[in-house]
């Protein structure tokens, strides 16, 4: 049985066929930047998004060469849409994840009692109506990206979502039953506007724009498609995506963690899936920059060729020689957010060349991966047995074996290097019987490799690092949501 995913990041757009053998097949792929009108805007046109997404499933369906069973949708969840009912035309510039316009207003909002982060969907909704529907008067659908491919996919037969992606709009009832009334008010949204919320796995209507109509079968978040694509569906292990930022997912069970919006780790409680209308929560730990500073290597301080070259010029040294490097160029996250902290390089002598710089970003990468370790531990009251990794730095030998060090953790590499497209694919599988239950999607997992933890870091000398780097910009590491 083969099963199409459209997966939409925040850069890039995915489609590809997922086998029931559990392999992805047919990849199609294509960059879609956002667009960065003024500093702290991200936004990008919603209509060009899903032309370039029905384009790359239909590659995907005619490499294929034949029907598919059912469609996943995964995206980059906190993203913001407008558009309207009748004519399913985006009625302005949909807000990225990333844009930070409405800073004010979530700092307005908690004044008032509503915890909104910037980052979360609820004030952007508010900000795109505010410009082009003041009155709230027009008929209008708002939605987080897998609600705006749906309607796209269906052709506007279907306005729906799933927990795992309403859980990030800051309007959903702490109990995941429903759209909570008094945020809705805050932010000026009328119910009306908000799609219905459906299981994550479950048919929900054909994909007409699509060549065979497959059903449309799973919605799902993208850090969520990745625990679940890494056979992370109970609770024990733990995943991580080392892409240009990092997140730790777990699974915890049908239990609420304790805290609203943030725990004393900095962890946020996440829906991982809700399966026959009952919900799986969990915990989700934030880096803000990962394969960021590796970018900065190669880009801003042209010390590497590419990406790849990172574990060779580090395998150049046996040790940093001290230096000590704290990825914080967006700030920190879990388990101590500081949106004034900045990256910082520390412990330098004249001996410390290209490999020990190299190294030591490498390896406070994965110093703040142990950081995502403690802090869900701390916050669930949960043992983490492994740690499965995915995402581009998953492929660097020097940095996984700095995590395993770190963390004091085994580490598994996921086969697939991007977990997310798989993880969709197996949603959409279980919903039309490609598998029979979570346990079968666990059974799927086959590292390709393994590494063990060796000697442990200095932990006490990385948070004296950490304490260097912190409230570097004081009226910014003031602000918190």
């Amino acid at each position: 049985m083969d099963l199409l995913v459209c997966d939409i990041g925040t850069s890039s757009i995915r489609a590809a066929i997922v086998r029931d053998d559990a392999t992805v097949l047919h990849e199609q792929h294509k960059m879609f930047l956002p667009d960065s009108p003024a500093p702290g805007l991200v936004e990008f046109d919603a209509a060009a998004l899903a032309a370039v997404v029905l384009e790359t499933a239909r590659a995907a369906l005619d490499a294929r060469g034949g029907p598919v069973a059912a469609v996943g949708i995964t995206n980059q969840r906190g993203s913001a849409v407008v558009w309207d009912r009748a004519t399913g035309v985006p009625i302005g510039p949909a807000q990225g994840w990333q844009d930070l316009r409405t800073i004010m207003s979530c700092l307005t909002h908690r004044a008032e009692g509503f915890r909104f982060a910037p980052n979360t969907a609820a004030t952007k909704f508010e900000s795109i109506l505010d410009e082009f529907d003041p009155e709230r008067s027009r008929d209008l659908c708002v939605g987080t990206v897998d609600s705006w491919i749906a309607w796209t996919l269906t052709e506007g037969a279907v306005h729906v979502t799933d927990p795992s992606n309403a859980a990030i709009t800051s309007v959903l009832r702490a109990d995941g039953s429903g759209w909570h009334q008094g945020a809705l008010d805050a932010v000026r949204v009328p119910e009306r506007m908000l799609p219905a919320l459906v299981d994550t796995s479950g048919v929900i209507g054909p994909a007409t724009a699509l060549r065979g109509a497959p059903p449309i079968a799973a919605l799902v978040g993208d850090q969520q498609a990745s625990l679940v694509g890494q056979g992370c569906v109970a609770p024990g292990p733990a995943k991580i995506t080392f892409g240009t930022g990092g997140m730790l997912d777990l699974v915890l069970g049908p239990e609420r963690p304790r805290f609203e919006t943030r725990g004393e780790g900095g962890t946020f409680p996440i829906v991982t899936a809700r399966l026959g209308g009952a919900i799986t929560w969990g915990l989700e730990a934030i880096m803000l920059s990962a394969g960021t500073n590796v970018e900065w290597l190669r880009d801003d301080l042209g010390i590497l060729p590419t990406s790849e070259a990172s574990h060779d010029v580090a395998q150049q040294c046996d040790d940093t020689g001290g230096v000590t490097y704290v990825p914080a160029l967006l700030g920190l996250g879990s388990p101590r957010w500081d949106y004034g902290a900045r990256g910082t390089l520390l412990g330098l002598t004249r001996g410390s060349g290209r490999p020990q710089i190299v190294r030591a970003v490498l390896e406070g990468v994965a110093e703040r991966g142990a950081d995502l370790v403690e802090a869900a531990q701390q916050d669930s009251g949960a043992t983490i047995d492994v740690l499965r990794i995915d995402g581009g730095m998953s492929r660097n030998p020097t940095f996984v074996q700095a995590l395993a060090d770190a963390a004091q953790k085994p580490v598994e590499i996921s086969p697939v290097c991007e977990a997310t497209t798989l993880g969709a694919g197996f949603m959409a599988g279980l919903a039309v019987g490609a598998w029979s239950g979570l346990d079968d999607l666990a059974a799927t997992w086959a590292p390709i490799a393994r590494y063990e933890p060796g000697a442990p870091t200095d932990r006490d000398r990385w948070r004296a690092a950490v304490d260097r780097a912190a409230k570097w910009l004081p009226d910014l590491s003031a602000v918190d949501f």
